[in-house]
């Protein structure tokens, strides 16, 4: 056997051994990507009578330097200008695959340990569900995890939503998404 064909074929030995790093992915057993929010996720006030309950989200393949995560749901159609944050939960631990349904409310003890939510554009610090204008076309909800290099993110309280997101585009590795819409 030529010296080429041996070095080809131990190339191709090689390569079908090797295998490639998965991408970091988010998905959730409440809502299903490119779907329309149910009642649970439409906020309850300005007009919408939903039961604003956060939905359950997971995610898997993080890469291995991931010290911290940070889950966003942003509605770029919000007639404002600049979107709607609608949840941030920040400095959730890097051994955490998920958040379960219902975690969102305000000074919630659900979360993990050590994770804050942010201030949402209703002014909270809770999920804040759908509740687009009358009349107006379909919403997107736009669900991300982040994967972070940093295990916390230090910022005040009552930091705006521009400024956490500010730090976690600073400090992300990874991040999935996927999308839900939902109008009245």
């Amino acid at each position: 056997m030529s010296l080429l064909m041996r070095f080809l074929l131990a190339s191709c030995l090689s390569y079908s051994s090797f295998s490639y790093a998965q991408s970091l992915t988010l998905s959730s057993p409440d809502i299903r990507a490119n779907s329309t929010l149910t009642e649970k996720q439409v906020f309850n006030g300005f007009g919408c009578t939903g039961t604003n309950i956060s939905p359950a989200l997971t995610w898997k393949n993080a890469p291995k330097n991931t010290k911290s995560f940070a889950v966003t749901v942003y509605d770029p159609d919000a007639p404002t200008g600049s979107g709607w944050w609608h949840w941030l939960v920040y400095n959730i631990s890097s051994q955490s695959t998920g958040l379960d349904a219902g975690v969102g409310t305000e000074a919630s003890t659900l979360l993990p340990a050590g994770a804050i939510q942010g201030r949402t554009d209703f002014g909270s610090h809770s999920f804040g569900g759908a509740c687009p204008p009358k009349g107006d076309k379909p919403h997107r909800y736009i669900f991300t995890i982040h994967a972070l290099n940093t295990e916390k993110i230090e910022l005040p309280a009552d930091a705006s939503a521009a400024m956490i997101g500010y730090m976690l585009h600073s400090h992300r590795i990874a991040k999935a998404s996927f999308t839900a819409k939902y109008g009245r």
